[in-house]
């Protein structure tokens, strides 16, 4: 038994020392494989840090600011300008003057000659003295604007036109650029007007009791349409 007992135990330590030698072995192995792995990862991780660059980060720029609208400026009130009225000439006054531009600026709207102009202004002259005169026999004449006021018939106006004989109503000849479109109108269905002497001119229009009246204010005339043109 004591000899049984040894021999055993001798296998035993045999195995043992085997046994240990194995695990020493092993161990040793898997000292290595894992060493290997190791220096493994860290060429990956060295190649990784050398050939994958990652680009640095592009600041992104702040987005613009959006300019504010310029406060709206108010614009200053313009102001109606009043048209200028043409000095006065020849002896005339201011409102002799404006009805002189009144019917100087008709012709000049019909394109007619100067001559036309010279001939209606010494009408008018002759007629009203350049006035916008009603009539004391038509008393719906006086509602509208008037420079004092006549008496031949039914005349009225610059032109002391009578609404009887068809040159319109008495609303219509109280109107000076009416009156001398009127005037110019009749004037240029003259034959030959242009080549007749003003008073031939202003009489083959007007057919007055005084034809030779017209003669007397051709200078005048002629100098307020130079002023007015």
């Amino acid at each position: 038994m004591p000899g049984r007992l040894a021999v055993t135990a001798g296998v035993t330590c045999c195995l043992g020392l085997i046994g240990v030698v194995g695990v020493g072995e092993a161990g040793h192995q898997h000292l290595e494989v894992g060493a290997a792995l190791a220096d493994r990862a860290a060429t990956e991780q060295r190649a990784s840090r050398d050939f994958t660059r990652v680009a640095p980060p592009v600041a992104t720029p702040a987005p613009a600011a959006t300019p504010s609208p310029a406060p709206a400026t108010r614009k200053a009130p313009t102001r109606a300008t009043r048209p200028v009225r043409p000095r006065p000439v020849a002896g005339l006054d201011q409102r002799q003057m404006d009805n002189a531009k009144a019917i100087v600026d008709v012709g000049r709207q019909m394109k007619l000659p100067r001559r036309a102009l010279v001939v209606a202004v010494a009408t008018a002259m002759q007629e009203s003295d350049l006035h916008n005169l009603a009539n004391d026999g038509l008393p719906e004449s006086f509602d509208h604007p008037h420079q004092g006021s006549g008496s031949d018939h039914d005349s009225v106006g610059l032109f002391q036109q009578r609404p009887s004989s068809g040159w319109g109503t008495v609303a219509q000849l109280m109107r000076p650029a009416y009156a001398a479109r009127a005037f110019f109108a009749a004037l240029v269905e003259v034959p030959g007007w242009a080549d007749l002497s003003i008073t031939g001119a202003a009489q083959a229009v007007q057919v007055s009791a005084f034809p030779d009246a017209y003669a007397k204010h051709e200078e005048r005339a002629d100098t307020v349409v130079a002023a007015l043109t």
